[in-house]
This record gives structure tokens, C-alpha cells and sequence, in this order.
């Protein structure tokens, strides 16, 4: 390493050939100037972005272009191997042969010192700027799923924020996480995760917004838009954003055979139309970037898939900005799809195919692309159509004006507002499944004692895609229940009971004990999930996260054990769910008075938690994903297709006796609670539905109408669901569809008048003729939740 006392200096000497043409207006061997001594375009701010585009490319040899889409990382010229240094020593060669064979974008997701971040994301852009022919900027990345990764703030996980049903309240979440990593130089973030949560076996349910195709579309809608609204400081007065948004997996990633992780994705067009594609089209056609996906569907690998990545993402939905290979995923058309022999054709069908970059992780089989095009067996034109859409996100970022770090990034970091948004969404985001006896809220006058039993009560357990130690800055729930009660006479009895990952039942006697002691009994069971050192280290233990896959939805170890040792005192009790995805405990749903879902939280969980089980704080969260009998229910998805769903259940009763049926024999495929559910302190009362106009044309929007009434005694928000039913159709279509939602807070004895507006393109189907279409019919519009009607209309669609 070599310490960095003064700007480096020199020009980077490139070897590849340039095509000489007469009518170049620049020097070769100054291609950054113009031969007549006017400012070159690319270079002046007020031009358009597409004439700075087109002015740049000219200038650039092959080489050039190709390393602006194979992805840089900060290890090749920054000690990265001890998160404590804080040595700010750069390796100058180490530099030097980043930039010249991959610097279109550069990875900096590690836990460092922020000083030393900065100083390595400065030299960095210094040295592209400055030091090289043509000044191009690098785009810096990191993780941002849940919160910006390097001791910035920590978010639910993405299932978590979507209970929250708060488009705008997640909207403010992401700009808290642009404006983190923003101040720090990073100008990419790899999120949102727009994959449905349909297989629940798969690891990575937690990355997810659910199960629903336009909920998962209007919060990752939410996501990138807060992500990227604004500009960069001295930016240019044509940059669009910020932050570059990354929606991933594109597409038809979240559901693999057996919910294993990469494996094939089956389905059809209309399958692919109707549900997989929706949410990315509704977010991410703004997004500055997208990433593809590792699986493969309907047996064409995603990373290759020219009617995916082309003919609808490029070609029909006009996307233009810059699409990524996810980490090594182009090795895999060798190694795993089978499709490749040799990196040559790996690199040449990721070009040709997908239109682009390669990130990481891999071979780099993109080094192969300079001479494969110079023996005439890769497409330039795709090549320079692949550039153009990184340069076109560069501009739109306005990182040739300013790519570097803040001087005040500090001031940026983890401020007060930030905790308070997401104070806020913690209370939103914890979903009250069932409250028998109305046995909460507790009360901190009339509730002498509780128990907090069970394995998640001492631990903060987030989601994965955090950084090593991300936990040290969340509040446990016994720091929470303890911080809350700390003025109140509520005397706490603490007993873990059991560990997560063990059958050991040691510490029953402890928690009975606990149980015995107490007015009531709140016990803390789930799945964990590991940060990203730990998740991916031999020897460590996880049951979700990228990975790490299920073949059983039931609680691990003596979990089940625990609850039902404390159920059998006869102790008032709850049982919370802290957990990456839906827990198959149906025993517990019968058993137990009160059922709490708290998906993975953010910092302030443990607090939120305690707040909405005293009252402090009033639940209002829903269920994105269905939660379901057994995983041999599963898929369990609330709009599966008319006819997917036949009742003649069976069950086994608590003494034993068997009880046949038919579907299922011993079981229902009816979810133990479904989508979109969820209890509050307080009762809502709709009335007075309205469809304004209830007869349209088929290009027609329409309003959906409703006064809410909180009849309760207590403050309260509801989340006003909206589902369609398309009575008639050429093909089958689901049974319902959400298709519109809104989260209002209505004061105790008030009421409030609703109105959502529902598109025409809501009511579509991939028609026989393999397009859109809205079809002339009659639509019941059902207001309630997947499993409830409180009220409903029909809609007529008239040719």
C-alpha cells in the first residue's frame, strides 16, 4: 500500500486499437478535446443527456467501453480485510488496473471506518476523473434492501415494511437511505427486491414485499421513487436522480422448484405477464438500474433470456438505463444452466442477449469481449448499445459534474428525523393476527407481572443483507419491554426457555416458572437469519436469508415444545412471531389467546413491539404473504386462479381422532390467516360503496368509493383493500385481485370518506391473442381483505 499525499497525476496510456474515421471532431490522441477547441458535449452540463451520450461513445476504444460494464471493487486497491483500520493507504497499480479493465461501476459495500470509505471512494473517482483520457466517473455501490448496509440505519426487512401497507411512509424510509449513503459517495443502491412470495420454502421471503403482484408493484414504487427523487449536490441541471435504484431479480426469480435457490422457475407467457412482470413494470421502468436474475424460466437462463431482457424490457417497455448481471451470474450459463462451454460464449450471449453488465463474483467473462470482437464474433453495435445505457444512468445521476463524497457526510448519518420515520414504521409494521378476549392491550396499572419467555426475546434478530455487528445498534425486545416499563410498577420475569436452533429443553422449568410468576405470558419464537459475514461462513446456522431454504414452514427445534410447556399453565398468554416468512404453527393459531407477527424489524423493534402490546401504539399492520397450514398446503397465495382452491378439508382434533377429507385429506388448503390480514384495538365500520362510474369503456378508469368509520374507543389506522373479480373472462383468471389500497388514520368516533382510483389496465387480461386486453363484462368490486367481504358492487365494462 502507498500512502496518497497529493492527487495523482498522468494519463492512463490504453493499448486497444481506436477505428480511425476522417470525420472524427476530436483528436485521437486527445480524445477528450475537440479539434476545432469548443468544449466537447459531453462535458458541458446544460447539454441533453442522450447528445452528451452520443458524443462520448465516439471517443471510446473498445476497451473502454468494456470496462464500463464489468464491475470494480475497492478491495483492488484498499485493505478491506480488517473492518476496524482505519489506515487511509491506497495500492496506486492496484488502481491503475482496476480503471483500465473495469470501472464503469465499483463495489464499496463493506464495513469500514466512514472516514476511510470516503477516502477510498475519492481517490477512486479522483483518479477516473482526472487521471484518464476520457474522465469518466465510476458508479459505487452497496447493498441497500433494508437500510444502507456500513453502520447506517437498519429498516425492517422488506415482508416488514410492506405490513406496514404505507406507500408514502416507505417512501420516506428510502430517501433516509439514499441520504446516508448519498453524503458517503455511493451513487448506487441494490434494491428494491420485487420477487413474489409465493414459494415460501425459498430463503429470501424476507427480501420480498409479499405475495401480491400490485402491492409488491406500488411499494417497490415507493422504494425507488423515495431512493432517487432529488439530485446531487452541483449536479447538472438535467440529472433525474440521485441515488440509482436496482430492482432485482428481474424476473420470475422468487419461485423455484422445490424453493431452492436458483432452480428452474416454471411457467408460461401469461403467468410471466400477469404476475411476475406487473411489479417491475409498475416500479422500476424510472429506475436508473435493474438485475437480472440467477434462475432460469421456462428453460432459458435469465442472464440470456433476449425476449425478456430485449424484446419487452428494452423494446416494449422502453427501458433505457443500465441492466446488470447479478454477482457471478454469467459463469453460471457454464457451470449450471449448461448453455456455454467456454467464457467466449457466456460473454457473448450475456451481451448479445441481455444488453448487460457483469457484476463480480465470477470469471469476468467479459475480458473475453475485446477480442471476440475484434475477430468479428460479437456485435459491436451491442456492445455500444450496452454502453450507452450505462453512461446514459451516469448522466442522469450527474456524476461527471460531482461523483464525490460529501465534506459534511457526517451531518448526513443516522439523524434524529431518520430515527423518528423509522419509529414509526416499526409500530406500522407489526401485524396483529388474533386477540381473543380482546386480551390486548395490556395495561401498565391494572398488569402487576409478565413473563417474556422464548429465544427471540434477548436477541435482535434482523434480516439478512446487514453488515457484521449491524445488531449492536437494535433494541432488543427485553431492552424494549425494560425501557417502556422503566416508570410503571410492572415487574418483568424473563426466561429464554430454549435456544432456536436446539431440541434442548433444559430451560423449560425456568420458563414455566417465569409463566407461573406472571398476570400474563409473552413468548418470543421464529426463524433467524444471519448478517452477511456470518450467513455465508461454514459452520454457522440460519433458517432464512440468501441461501439458506426450508423444507418444513414449522418452528425449529423445541420452539413448539416451549409455547405449548407455557399454554399448559393456564396463563394468560401471547405469542409473538419475530421471523423472515410465514410460521406453519396452526396449533398455535387454536391454542393461544393472542398472536403477534413482527417480521424481521429494524433498530427499534424490540421497542415497538412492547409499545404495541401496552397500548402505546395502536397495530395496524396487514399480511403481505399468507401464512399457511403446513408447507404441504403450500403454495398458498390468495389469488390463484378460479378452480385452484376446492374445499372437502380434513383435520386432526387435540385428542387424536382423525377426521378425513379430501382436499386435504388431514388438512385445508384454506392459510391459517391470508393476505391483507389483520386486527387493530379499535373497529371499523365501511359503509356507503360507490363505483363512480359503475358502467365504463373498456379504456375507462374508475373510483371506488367508501365512508370508514372507526367505531372503537381508540385512535386507530386502517388500511382500506380494494379486490376485483373478473366474472367472465376468455382465460381464467384469479378468483380476486388487489387492486387498489390505502392506509388512512381516523380518530375515535370518526369517520372518513375514501376514494381509490382503480386504471383500466387493472382490469386486463393476457388475452388469447397474447396481449393486454380489458374485456366488456360485469367486475364484482369487494371491499374487505382477501378472506373477507365487507361490502361490494358490480362494475360493468361496456365495449
Amino acid at each position: 500500500m502507498m500512502r496518497a499525499t497529493s492527487l495523482l497525476s498522468g494519463v492512463v496510456l490504453l493499448t486497444c486499437t481506436y477505428a480511425l474515421r476522417g470525420d472524427q471532431h476530436f483528436p485521437l490522441h486527445a480524445r477528450a478535446t475537440n479539434r476545432d477547441g469548443s468544449k466537447p458535449v459531453y462535458k458541458d452540463p446544460s447539454a441533453a443527456i442522450e447528445e452528451r451520450v452520443n458524443d462520448l461513445l465516439p471517443r471510446m476504444t473498445v476497451q473502454e467501453k468494456v470496462a464500463q460494464l464489468i464491475q470494480g471493487d475497492i478491495k483492488y486497491y484498499i485493505n478491506t480485510s480488517d473492518p476496524l483500520d482505519n489506515t487511509l493507504e491506497f495500492d496506486p497499480v492496484g488502481l491503475e488496473e482496476m480503471v483500465s479493465t473495469m470501472s464503469g461501476a465499483v463495489w464499496g459495500g463493506y464495513l469500514m471506518p466512514w472516514e476511510k470509505l470516503v477516502y477510498s471512494f475519492e481517490i477512486g473517482q479522483r483518479y477516473m476523473m482526472e487521471n484518464t483520457t476520457l474522465g469518466i466517473p465510476a458508479m459505487f455501490q452497496s447493498e441497500g434492501l433494508h437500510g444502507f448496509t456500513n453502520n447506517g440505519t437498519i429498516w425492517p426487512s422488506p415482508i416488514g415494511l410492506a405490513s406496514s401497507f404505507n406507500t408514502a411512509l416507505l417512501q420516506d424510509a428510502a430517501a433516509t437511505i439514499a441520504t446516508e449513503a448519498e453524503g458517503l459517495g455511493f451513487s448506487q443502491m441494490f434494491a428494491p427486491v420485487l420477487d413474489l412470495s409465493r414459494e415460501l420454502r425459498w430463503g429470501r421471503v424476507e427480501e420480498n414485499f409479499g405475495e401480491d403482484p400490485f402491492l409488491t408493484g406500488e411499494m417497490g414504487h415507493a422504494y425507488v421513487t423515495g431512493l432517487q427523487n432529488g439530485r446531487r449536490r452541483n449536479a447538472s441541471g438535467t440529472a433525474t436522480a440521485r441515488m440509482a435504484a436496482t430492482c432485482k431479480h428481474f424476473a420470475m426469480f422468487g419461485s423455484p422448484q422445490g424453493g431452492l435457490n436458483i432452480a428452474q422457475v416454471t411457467g408460461g407467457e401469461r403467468e410471466m405477464r400477469t404476475a411476475y412482470l406487473k411489479p417491475f413494470n409498475r416500479a422500476c421502468v424510472e429506475s436508473l438500474s435493474i438485475m437480472t436474475a440467477y434462475s432460469s424460466y421456462d428453460g432459458i437462463a435469465a442472464t440470456a433470456n433476449s425476449h425478456l431482457l430485449i424484446d419487452i424490457l428494452r423494446d416494449e417497455w422502453g427501458y433505457e438505463n443500465y441492466v446488470t448481471c447479478d454477482a457471478g451470474s454469467l459463469d453460471l450459463l457454464i457451470t449450471t444452466h449448461g448453455i456455454c462451454e467456454t467464457r467466449e460464449c457466456a460473454a457473448k450471449i450475456g451481451l448479445e442477449n441481455g444488453r448487460s453488465g457483469e457484476m463480480g463474483g465470477g470469471s469476468y467473462v467479459f475480458e473475453t469481449l475485446p477480442a471476440q470482437i475484434a475477430a468479428g464474433n460479437v456485435s459491436e453495435d451491442a456492445l455500444d448499445e450496452t454502453v450507452k445505457t450505462m453512461l446514459r444512468t451516469k448522466f442522469k445521476l450527474g456524476l461527471f459534474e460531482n461523483p464525490y463524497p460529501y465534506a459534511d457526510y457526517n451531518s448526513t448519518l443516522r439523524q434524529e428525523t431518520t430515527r423518528e420515520l423509522l419509529h414509526q414504521m416499526e409500530q406500522e409494521a407489526i401485524v396483529l393476527l388474533e386477540n381473543r378476549d380482546s386480551l390486548l392491550p395490556l395495561s401498565t396499572t391494572s398488569t402487576r407481572s409478565i413473563a417474556l419467555i422464548g429465544p427471540q426475546v434477548n436477541r435482535v434478530s434482523f434480516g439478512d443483507y446487514v453488515f457484521f455487528n449491524a445488531s449492536l445498534n437494535g433494541i432488543s425486545p427485553l431492552d424494549g419491554f425494560t425501557e417502556l416499563l422503566s416508570n410503571t410498577s410492572v415487574s418483568v420475569h424473563f426466561a429464554q426457555g430454549c435456544e432456536l436452533w436446539s431440541n434442548d429443553q433444559s430451560g423449560f422449568a425456568a420458563a414455566v416458572d417465569a409463566a407461573q410468576k406472571s398476570d400474563v405470558a409473552i413468548v418470543m419464537v421464529g426463524t433467524w437469519s444471519l448478517d452477511q459475514t456470518l450467513l455465508w461462513m461454514p459452520g454457522t446456522n440460519a433458517t432464512t436469508g440468501e441461501h439458506v431454504d426450508l423444507s418444513d414452514l414449522a418452528l425449529v427445534g423445541a420452539q413448539l415444545d416451549l409455547v405449548k410447556a407455557v399454554q399448559a399453565t393456564g396463563v394468560p398468554m401471547v405469542v409473538v412471531f419475530v421471523s423472515g416468512k410465514p410460521i406453519a404453527e396452526p396449533w398455535i393459531a387454536q391454542h393461544v389467546d393472542a398472536v403477534i407477527q413482527q417480521f424481521y424489524p429494524g433498530e427499534l423493534g424490540g421497542l415497538a413491539l412492547a409499545e404495541i402490546i401496552f397500548g402505546s401504539a395502536n397495530p395496524s399492520g396487514k399480511l403481505p404473504v399468507s401464512f399457511p397450514q403446513s408447507v404441504g398446503t403450500t403454495p398458498v397465495f390468495y389469488d390463484y386462479l378460479k378452480g385452484s382452491r376446492p374445499l372437502d378439508p380434513g383435520t386432526v382434533t387435540d385428542n387424536g381422532t382423525l377426521v378425513f377429507g379430501h382436499q386435504y385429506v388431514l388438512s385445508t388448503p384454506v392459510p391459517i390467516w391470508s393476505f391483507g390480514h389483520g386486527l387493530s384495538y379499535t373497529t371499523f365500520d365501511y359503509s356507503n360503496l360507490k363505483l363512480s362510474p359503475s358502467s365504463i369503456g373498456t379504456s375507462d378508469n374508475f373510483n371506488v368509493t367508501v365512508t370508514v368509520k372507526n367505531s372503537g374507543l381508540r385512535d386507530g389506522k386502517e388500511v382500506v383493500q380494494v379486490y376485483m373479480t373478473d366474472v367472465v373472462s376468455s382465460v381464467v383468471t384469479p378468483n380476486q385481485q388487489l387492486v387498489g389500497f390505502v392506509k388512512v388514520d381516523i380518530p375515535a368516533g370518526q369517520s372518513k370518506t375514501v376514494s381509490i382510483e382503480v386504471l383500466s389496465s387493472q382490469l386486463a387480461v393476457w388475452s388469447l391473442k397474447n396481449t393486454f386486453e380489458v374485456e366488456p363484462g360485469t367486475f364484482v368490486i369487494k371491499i374487505g381483505t382477501s378472506d373477507q367481504s365487507f361490502l361490494s358492487g358490480n362494475l360493468t365494462v361496456h365495449a
